[in-house]
């Protein structure tokens, strides 16, 4: 059975980590600490006073004062492996965490899964021809040397690097070795560990070139584990979930992530939040529960996406520039039709096309097929039809020779509409109010990546509840934006209601808007 040594990197919360180590002993595992040398020594002593007793708890032999995205984090690391190895002879397994890791699995459940495979896992991918490195200096990590340290010695760091780039004092990387990046909360056999710490002890020319690499935690486990064993013996994953923000930093998890966490397929998560008191309390009660079923769902990084990006073009960024200066002129009437179902949103401008003489399109910023004229290239750009909305409106109104017209938005394009209703022309909008059955959410959950015909019927459960708050927001939102011109239309009100909503909205006679509203199957699915 799995034994398991945990490689323990913290420099903060004392308590937090006492009670992180004892949690993790209770049921036979082992931890080796590094505590940095730049924290308090009084908190260090304090760790040493509750462990030391601990016959499962170890230290490394030297403690390193260490440093973002230096070679301090790769020593300290390779010390407390050393403590480890050398401590607990019966450890299986060395799993890197950090003082902000919480257990999302059971111990019980974390030794089936290491039993089940004789492999590593860590995250390797190729230097080179990944896109792990999102932003920043790739190629220059490697073939400059860097002495100093970006965060606390930014100036000497690019002086340095600088001077080095002017004069081409660029180096050789071994050549013996295929440069690996990833994260650095890896998963390593016993085996493999002894490799890596004798290919230390004999590559020295190794050593010496990845303490002047620049973030080297990311790329030295990475790449010499690679070396030293089989790629059929490596699972490039870690078992640490972790999620990164699109501003590169990491996602820290709260109180009401619980469940969502014990769904993923990983068996520890970072970052927990240190106020998630209720959170910690859970996630530790957790690692010596036995017996329990995980239904593992993975969703956890699809909805964060989703949310996000919701959050990244509905309230995140400021609009551009030319978008606020331009306008559509104050004898325009720009008729917004906000509907979440398309299909009802295109019975309605096909209606209006087929009753009245007023120009309507579809889901302009969304479908590239929405019903536009030939205008010579723009429209077959989505995104070239939001970033220059005010001019493509302008567009196809000189080319309907109107100066109205009835476009489609999806509720989601907040921002969108909030901006059009604020141009100098004349914006009404028409929410379409529409009920969202079961059904419909799970086809939603498939078109927007959240879940496939694979997923579990009990994690669509969980999932709809909060898919259908979100849409139901979506109009709640525009209503209390108390814009002028605002009607809504349902299946609920009627039809004398809806007549008198499209009236309104199009400026028509009632008759013309009754045949609109008259439309067979309009609200159907």
């Amino acid at each position: 059975m799995a034994k398991i040594a945990f490689i323990l990197l913290a420099h903060k919360d004392p308590e937090g980590l006492i009670a992180q180590a004892e949690r993790l002993t209770a049921t036979g595992d082992c931890v080796a600490i590094h505590y940095d040398a730049s924290s308090s020594p009084t908190d260090f002593n304090r760790i040493r006073a509750a462990l030391g007793s601990n016959p499962n708890v170890t230290f490394a032999v030297r403690r390193h004062k260490c440093g973002w995205g230096a070679w301090s984090l790769v020593l300290a690391s390779l010390d407390a492996v050393r403590a480890a190895a050398d401590s607990f002879p019966a450890a299986t397994h060395f799993y890197m965490l950090s003082g902000d890791c919480m257990p999302i699995k059971s111990a019980e459940y974390a030794r089936a899964l290491l039993d089940a495979e004789d492999v590593d896992y860590i995250e390797s991918f190729d230097f080179f021809t990944s896109d792990w490195i999102k932003t920043g200096m790739k190629e220059d990590r490697l073939i400059y040397r860097h002495w100093f340290n970006e965060r606390s010695q930014p100036r000497r760091f690019y002086l340095s690097y600088e001077f080095q780039k002017r004069f081409r004092l660029t180096r050789k990387i071994p050549e013996d070795l295929q440069m690996m990046i990833g994260s650095q909360w890896w998963c390593l056999r016993r085996d493999t560990i002894e490799k890596v710490l004798r290919f230390c002890r004999t590559r020295r020319d190794v050593m010496r070139f990845f303490s002047t690499t620049w973030i080297p935690d990311e790329t030295f486990f990475q790449t010499v584990v690679r070396h030293v064993v089989p790629r059929d013996q490596i699972r490039t994953r870690t078992l640490t979930y972790l999620i990164f923000t699109d501003y590169g930093m990491p996602v820290v998890f709260c109180n009401d992530h619980y469940d969502m966490l014990l769904r993923q397929d990983y068996l520890f998560a970072r970052k927990i939040s240190a106020e998630a008191e209720d959170l910690r309390a859970r996630l530790g009660a957790l690692w010596q529960a036995e017996g329990l079923h995980f239904a593992i769902s993975g969703e956890g990084k699809p909805l964060f996406r989703y949310l996000t990006g919701r959050g990244r073009i509905g309230q995140r960024f400021a609009p551009r520039f030319w978008e606020t200066e331009a306008t559509l002129g104050r004898q325009s009437v720009l008729l917004m039709i906000v509907a979440k179902k398309w299909h009802v949103a295109k019975r309605l401008t096909a209606a209006i096309r087929r009753h009245t003489d007023i120009p309507a399109v579809d889901y302009l910023f969304n479908e590239r097929d929405a019903g536009l004229p030939d205008l010579g290239g723009a429209e077959t750009s989505v995104a070239k039809r939001e970033r220059h909305r005010r001019a493509l409106i302008r567009i196809l109104m000189t080319e309907f020779d109107d100066s109205r017209l009835v476009i489609c938005i999806d509720p989601s394009a907040f921002y969108l509409i909030n901006d059009l209703a604020g141009d100098k022309a004349e914006a009404r909008v028409l929410l379409i109010e529409t009920d969202f059955d079961d059904d419909y959410l799970r086809g939603h959950l498939g078109r927007v990546g959240l879940a496939n015909a694979s997923t579990p019927p009990e994690v669509l459960d969980r999932l709809l509840p909060a898919v259908r708050g979100d849409l139901l927001q979506e109009a709640e939102r525009l209503r209390e934006t108390n814009l002028v011109g605002l009607t809504e239309i349902s299946a609920e009100a009627g039809l004398a209601r809806n007549s008198r909503a499209i009236a309104d909205f199009l400026d028509i006679d009632e008759d013309s808007a009754g045949m609109i509203a008259s439309t067979p199957n309009f609200f159907d699915d």
